[in-house]
């Protein structure tokens, strides 16, 4: 098998997974109902069309480079002919936040979303149209390693210099992947409904799968040392 990792980053993202009627939450981290999402309207398919087993089937991760901060953005609606006003509603975003997301497949079939990613049929965004694409999604060329590998390779690490300067010299990445068979069976798992069965409108329908709570240790010589000596004060030895 081979990997594909994309970098997600823009001012705004939000990557919802239990929101419902007013309140419009996003995850901490990209859906992976989100990105099938994305591949799809890159390739130029519909809400209405069926979800390619392909794509679903992909074996999907991603980790935080930089968490963002949530911001929450509160919106009005009112009917075509400006009599009715709808409830207010709540909908959260992903401000500043970085991300790198793998997917496992098949060398060509990750090719051929490689190829749609650089020249989409449709435009792309970051779990709502309010979200557009701002960079390059495509973050190298296809890796012969398995996802978990490719995850933990720091050289890729998209944290901008701004944030990087705030952390410590060592920095822990958080990173959700889909299980695999051959994961020890004491590994941290959580269960995330976000399989998407069907994205038209007028029956979504997500299923569940089992994630994989793993992290990465990064050396940041831009960082600041945090180490604190209780005694220092005191001087000598």
């Amino acid at each position: 098998m081979s990997v594909l990792l994309l970098k997600l980053a823009a001012p705004l993202q939000s990557w919802g997974v239990s929101s419902r009627f007013a309140r419009r939450e996003t995850q901490q981290y990209p859906s992976k109902s989100g990105i099938i999402g994305l591949i799809s309207s890159a390739k130029g398919r519909r809400r209405t069309d069926p979800i390619e087993d392909t794509l679903r089937d992909l074996r999907f991760g991603v980790r935080i480079d930089q968490p963002g901060r949530l911001i929450r953005d509160f919106q009005v609606a009112l009917s075509l002919d400006g009599r009715t006003q709808y409830p207010l509603s709540q909908r959260y975003y992903l401000a500043d936040a970085k991300f790198v997301a793998g997917i496992e497949g098949e060398t060509s079939l990750l090719e051929g979303i490689r190829d749609t990613l650089v020249r989409p049929e449709f435009p792309l965004y970051l779990g709502r149209r309010s979200c557009p694409v701002t960079e390059s999604l495509v973050l190298d060329q296809i890796r012969d390693e398995p996802l978990p590998q490719a995850l933990k390779d720091p050289t890729t690490w998209q944290a901008a210099t701004w944030y990087r300067k705030k952390q410590p010299t060592v920095v822990h990445l958080p990173i959700f992947r889909d299980h695999a068979e051959d994961d020890t069976v004491d590994a941290l798992t959580e269960q995330v409904r976000d399989v998407p069965l069907d994205f038209n409108p007028a029956r979504r329908e997500y299923g569940w799968r089992t994630v994989i709570t793993d992290h990465i240790e990064v050396h940041n010589p831009e960082g600041r040392d945090l180490a604190h000596d209780p005694f220092a004060a005191f001087g000598g030895d």
